[in-house]
């Protein structure tokens, strides 16, 4: 069992940074792959990116890719996804989720953060 926390949310001009966290409890946080997704309002959730549960591979949706960098720290069971050149279409609700190794899907989820870019 994992419990997820994201936090780092906030308004940000477009072109502006932030960085959004995922702090997680339970003894297993390395062994889950994390993955970033988003849902703007009135659409479906979109994967964001994901990072291996080592943290030497990451994976980006093409929307982002180039300006999101999706690092870890086991030592602090915390994700990190650094968002850089922020456009209004990134404004969502950014939520992380774990998966473990034997299953299909991601069945842990945090609550999410709000991010709004205004241009």
């Amino acid at each position: 069992q994992v419990q997820l926390v994201e936090s780092g949310g906030g308004s940000v001009q477009a072109g502006g940074s932030l960085r959004l966290s995922c702090a997680a409890s339970g003894r297993t946080f390395s062994s889950h792959r994390i993955g970033w997704s988003r849902q703007a309002p009135g659409k479906e959730r979109e994967f964001v990116g994901s990072i291996s549960r080592g943290g030497d591979s990451t994976v980006y949706a093409d929307s982002v890719k180039g300006r999101f960098t999706i690092s870890r720290d086991n030592a602090k069971n915390t994700v990190y996804v650094q968002m850089n050149s922020l456009k209004s279409e990134d404004t969502a609700v950014y939520y992380c989720a774990a998966r473990s190794v034997a299953a299909s899907g991601y069945a842990f989820w945090g609550q999410g953060t709000q991010v709004t870019v205004s241009s």
